[in-house]
């Protein structure tokens, strides 16, 4: 299984991103997807996370600026990033749970992280 992700690159402050993340091998079904960031000296931090039924969950300091979203038929999770602060600079890294073997588990996979740059 491999998450490819893309869509990064350098924004203004106030400007938009998104980020897209496609989940590719022997998959057999996906719990929650998930965006995660870490900037440069930092932990790695949940930005926003989306269950297989659409329910959606973000960290504060998106809420009304940042939109996560899926595509169940795509095995693919998106991150529309509105008002782009440069406090948002950060690589990010999407991250999905994948079943794999019929009488197996949901194990988590990781993406490469993408990196955004915000200017102000």
């Amino acid at each position: 299984v491999q998450l490819q992700a893309s869509g990064g690159g350098l924004a203004q402050a106030g400007g938009s991103l998104r980020l897209s993340c496609v989940a590719s091998g022997r998959i057999l079904s996906i719990n929650d997807m998930g965006w995660y960031r870490q900037a440069p000296g930092k932990q790695r931090e949940l930005v926003a996370s989306i269950t297989s039924g659409g329910s959606t969950n973000y960290v504060d300091l998106v809420k009304g600026r940042f939109t996560i979203s899926r595509d169940n038929a795509k095995n693919t999770v998106y991150l529309q990033m509105n008002s782009l602060k440069p406090e948002d600079t950060a690589a990010y890294y999407c991250n999905a749970e994948i079943l794999t073997q019929l009488l197996g588990n949901h194990l988590g996979y990781w993406g490469q992280g993408t990196q955004v740059t915000v200017s102000s």
